[in-house]
């Protein structure tokens, strides 16, 4: 979420009060995937595994509980000298708890006149359910995995543990072991005896999530793990099937989860709420913003009797599906967000999931529809789940709990509702079709090119892969995150290259050479100003799990159809940044040169009660010509509600005319099912083939 803009308050209130921009069970775990070997017999790409083995007999901590508890940190990985969004280091995820007290504002949500509901404890800090350690000494307040506490007690500098990987393992280890001691347990060689210190290890208070984490740390040990690190450490961990630990169930202390929360049980999660009300004071006649959809709410088109904020109430799925999750990152301390979801002149979401733990806040019903998307269309058929991180920060990396937490829950709640776990359905608030021509330059672009796709795929149990051979006229966007660095710039300030960072983005070119112009995007820059490398134009980029229509092939060079037009990209045999894919296509039927395409399914002209007055609708600004084709993975029904404040549910609007949503660029789009045919692609997927998509809706 880069911006906050109410659709029911005047446009000069709102230009002042934008705040913003200022585990559980072991299916979730991915497949523990065997990357490539470095190639290289060097000693050096051993050095991460060597200090696994030389920490373990140092501090007597079993090696398979060290490597499991580091790969559920960090995945190994070791970021030298660059923190989380949290302040953690290193492949020990070890936080700086100086550096992120003298960096982070109050924690305190606002909550002005008592009108809204106020956070319980884990909103901000512990959840409901804490515990404490239960050791000889007793009564110790549960602590993170300190980087500076680490430092005093193998007795090295504390930028060390920051810069290296070595020293942060050193640490590590020894801040388990000062944790089994304290526990009043040997320093065994089981691991099944270190349950408990596992458990505590990242500071988690809260019973279901510290649980949650040694299951998932144990799950590691069990099937083992083999990767090579972003950093190019090739590092093994064998697997231990028969290891079962030796833990008693820690008792909860404290309020139990609040009754709003909708959350699986085994996370921790709490309630503070969004309003629902009207805003005194403000006359809707002055609100002259007659724009479709500019930001993150409610269409502005939907003319209200009184302004209101910050949501609608609704009665999904009864009265329409809810069919996409979508994945935003904050753009500011977590701490500010609470602030916004509690002013109903803001945007809203339904989930805000805290970086240094993965705590999950609830702030709207799944019932009901935030105002998060930018399309009220979206809106409507949705989930906005806010993920504590900044896009253009890509050296303060997005913690490996908050994937794992936001994964559990988006599972969670795509098995309730029944969506699919593809890109056309789990997507980020960048690939959000815009709902008119106008609002295309404002639609947003995080969680950005660093958000790993791929990964978080895996934790979804539905990894991304490919599903037809290389030469299928299907394929699926799928880059090596760690070694795919496309150039960027804009992080620090316009123009100024940003760090090497891993990225799920492949870069699109007008011609098959690296020279060549890149893709311009007519309506992002209706002027026909170029595309650029700057980090938040995502007018020449596709993104890891995206899909699209081969338009041609030439070398190492392969091209697809993207927003009407050919776009290259680099697809060397070697090193290949898609796959071949096998589905469903749509193209304009017979004896139809061009279709439109539109930003949202609207109904047809005769769907409208008298006293609902009918949308204009925009077909974007591209064109889709005979000839062509995009990849469509669902159909859909058209809809409509006029909003306005209310104690029940607006009524929903449904019409006879049926879409199908395609991935148009990098955006998604839809096309009216009346215009075009649907085909299969030519090579032959994994699996049955199955019916041919068709739109559903009422």
């Amino acid at each position: 979420m880069r911006r906050n803009v109410s659709a029911h308050v005047p446009r000069a209130i709102r230009r002042c009060r934008r705040t913003a921009c200022l585990i559980a069970g072991a299916a979730l775990l991915p497949p523990l995937l065997i990357l490539p070997m470095s190639g290289t017999d060097d000693p050096s790409d051993r050095r991460l595994q060597n200090a696994f083995t030389d920490a373990a007999r140092e501090f007597q901590v079993p090696r398979s509980v060290l490597m499991s508890v580091a790969y559920m940190q960090s995945r190994w990985d070791s970021h030298p000298g660059a923190p989380s969004v949290s302040g953690g280091f290193g492949p020990m995820h070890l936080l700086d708890t100086g550096l992120v007290r003298s960096s982070a504002p109050s924690s305190a949500p606002r909550t002005p006149d008592g009108v809204h509901a106020r956070p319980s404890a884990g909103a901000a800090g512990p959840s409901a359910g804490d515990i404490t350690d239960a050791g000889p000494s007793g009564g110790h307040a549960v602590q993170p995995a300190d980087l500076q506490h680490a430092a005093r007690l193998i007795q090295v500098p504390v930028g060390r543990l920051r810069t290296d990987a070595v020293a942060n393992v050193r640490g590590g280890a020894a801040l388990l072991a000062a944790t089994q001691t304290r526990l009043g347990k040997p320093l065994s060689s089981d691991p099944a005896d270190w349950w408990e210190a596992v458990a505590r290890f990242p500071g988690t208070r809260d019973v279901a999530s510290a649980a949650s984490y040694a299951a998932d740390v144990f799950t590691v040990i069990r099937q083992g793990a083999h990767r090579t690190t972003a950093e190019g450490q090739d590092v093994s961990l064998p697997a231990t099937p028969g290891v079962r630990p030796h833990h008693r169930a820690p008792v909860p202390q404290g309020p139990q989860r609040p009754k709003e929360v909708e959350c699986p049980a085994d996370l921790a999660c709490d309630w503070l709420g969004a309003p629902y009300e009207e805003i005194a004071g403000l006359d809707d006649s002055d609100d002259t913003d007659d724009s479709d959809d500019s930001a993150d709410t409610a269409d502005t088109t939907d003319s209200a009797d009184s302004p209101y904020g910050n949501h609608d109430l609704a009665d999904r799925p009864r009265d329409q599906p809810i069919e996409y999750i979508v994945i935003h990152d904050t753009e500011a301390e977590l701490a500010s967000m609470f602030q916004t979801v509690q002013d109903p002149s803001e945007a809203s979401w339904h989930y805000s999931i805290r970086s240094s733990d993965g705590h999950v806040t609830q702030h709207v019903q799944t019932k009901d529809e935030a105002w998060h998307s930018g399309s009220q269309f979206v809106n409507a058929r949705s989930i906005g789940i806010e993920h504590e991180g900044f896009l253009t920060q890509p050296g303060t990396w997005y913690t490996e709990r908050m994937y794992q937490t936001s994964a559990r829950l988006v599972k969670f709640l795509a098995k309730k509702y029944a969506i699919p776990l593809d890109r056309q359905h789990i997507f980020g608030h960048d690939n959000v079709p815009s709902p008119t021509a106008d609002a295309i330059p404002d639609m947003h672009d995080d969680p950005g090119p660093f958000w790993d796709w791929r990964h978080y795929f895996d934790l979804l149990g539905a990894p991304l892969r490919a599903t037809a051979g290389p030469d299928s006229d299907m394929v699926t966007i799928l880059p090596d995150y760690a070694t795919n660095q496309p150039r960027f710039t804009g992080c620090t300030r316009s123009g100024s290259p940003c760090q090497p960072h891993g990225s799920s983005a492949v870069r699109l070119y007008t011609e098959p050479r690296e020279n060549a112009p890149l893709i311009q995007d007519p309506g992002r820059k209706p002027d026909g100003d170029d595309s650029t490398e700057d980090v938040n134009d995502l007018g020449s980029r596709v993104s890891a799990g995206q899909s699209f229509a081969v338009a041609d092939r030439s070398g190492e060079w392969t091209a697809i159809w993207f927003q009407g037009r050919k776009a290259w990209f680099k697809n060397p045999t070697a090193h290949p940044v898609a796959v071949g894919a096998a589905g469903r296509m749509v193209t304009p039927k017979e004896g139809l040169n061009e279709v439109p395409v539109f930003g949202r399914a609207l109904p047809e002209e005769d769907a409208y009660p008298a006293d609902v007055e009918e949308p204009t609708a925009s077909p974007l600004p591209y064109s889709f010509q005979a000839g062509q084709r995009y990849v469509t993975q669902s159909g859909v029904g058209s809809s409509y509600t006029a909003k306005s404040f209310s104690d029940t549910p607006n009524p929903v609007v449904w019409g006879r005319e049926k879409y199908y949503e395609i991935q148009f660029g990098h955006r998604l789009a839809y096309v009216r099912a009346s215009d075009v045919d649907v085909v299969d692609s030519s090579a032959a997927a994994a699996g049955p083939q199955g019916e041919a998509a068709q739109p559903t809706g009422r």
